[in-house]
């Protein structure tokens, strides 16, 4: 599957005006509204910008796009063989390699959000992925041995497997390796509204896979409607809908990628400490943060930390963060959400 991160899970609806067909359409007389698709990645992207000078084509617009994405995945992408991060991973030297700016920014992020987090963001977590069956070997349906688990938290650990420096990466084990899915579509966004950005635009919205950004009004001038989809399988209503303006966003869920045995639901989620998929209630966490590359990736750390720890965490640094869990007292489906600080007065 060359040029994929992974298939990802949507868990929003844009709900922005004039959301038709993929043309451009006019907004008054001096400002028209592009709007881009396709894919990327292993999923969708689309863009809708407001040009207020009607100088940029859509034609135009997309092969930039086009040309900006396939540059993120020639670098980032675990499935591309030839990428740079895959040249990395099969490599199974330990000296310190210089890599590029785009790699380097994001691991730097990733180093960040891996601290920050209890080491619950760990882009090594690979073994662990592939033996619960959540890897690109397909979904095994089968628990793993305790043994198994071990020797696999042992190949595992950003923090004790990984050095990373400003423009730099040193393996400290030769067998470690990087995967990117859970913050590599965040930095594609955001190399996207850069590219907007180039072009003068201010008033957009650029959304792959789920992780999106936007930057001042949509076209009907007020903030970007965006609704968080319920947490549930079967259910596609929306449990919140958020106004979002010049800021990230991404939503991680446990109910889409996970199997069942002996009555026991496993989720594609996993704790970075115990090597098994995490067991608390939190069901889906959504941040709002500067940037979509910080919003995937804390998005992926607070759904492993759980709501008791990650709202610590969101409250100790002013972040954005809605958690919504599963009711363990309910007799049918229910979910209690519960807000940060910083996103009840955003949201205010």
């Amino acid at each position: 599957m060359p040029d994929n991160f992974l298939i990802s899970r949507r868990n929003f609806m844009i709900m922005p005006a004039c959301l038709a067909a993929l043309s451009a359409c006019k907004l008054g007389s001096s400002s028209s509204v592009l709007k881009v698709a396709g894919l990327t990645m292993g999923t969708n992207y689309s863009i809708v910008a407001v040009d207020h000078t009607q100088a940029l084509s859509e034609e135009q617009l997309r092969k930039d796009i086009d040309s900006a994405l396939l540059q993120v995945n020639t670098q980032l992408s675990n499935w591309d063989p030839a990428s740079e991060i895959s040249r990395f991973n099969a490599s199974t030297s330990t000296d310190s390699v210089t890599v590029s700016p785009a790699l380097a920014e994001v691991m730097n992020a990733a180093n960040a959000v891996h601290t920050a987090s209890d080491g619950q963001f760990d882009v090594t977590l690979g073994p662990l992925i592939d033996l619960w069956g959540f890897g690109s070997v397909g979904n095994t349906a089968q628990t793993p041995t305790a043994e198994a688990i071990e020797t696999a938290l042992r190949a595992s650990g950003q923090s004790r497997t990984l050095r990373v420096s400003d423009q730099s990466l040193q393996k400290q084990t030769p067998e470690t390796e990087i995967y990117l899915s859970a913050i590599g579509k965040g930095y594609g966004v955001d190399v996207i509204a850069r590219k907007l950005e180039s072009h003068g635009i201010k008033d957009f919205m650029v959304e792959i896979g789920g992780d999106l950004y936007t930057a001042g009004l949509n076209p009907d001038g007020t903030p970007w409607q965006i609704g968080i989809e319920t947490p549930d399988a079967h259910d596609r209503t929306m449990q919140e809908v958020v106004g979002l303006s010049n800021l990230g966003m991404a939503t991680s869920g446990d109910y889409r990628n996970y199997f069942e045995q002996d009555g026991v639901r496993y989720s594609h989620i996993i704790d970075a400490q115990t090597g098994r998929p995490i067991t608390h209630t939190t069901a889906s966490v959504t941040v709002l943060t500067e940037n979509a590359m910080l919003a995937d990736a804390w998005a992926t750390a607070m759904l492993v930390l759980g709501k008791e720890r990650g709202l610590e965490i969101a409250n100790n640094l002013d972040m954005a963060v809605l958690f919504i869990e599963r009711d363990s007292n309910a007799t049918h489906t229910k979910f209690i959400t519960t807000p940060s600080t910083r996103f009840s007065d955003m949201q205010a």
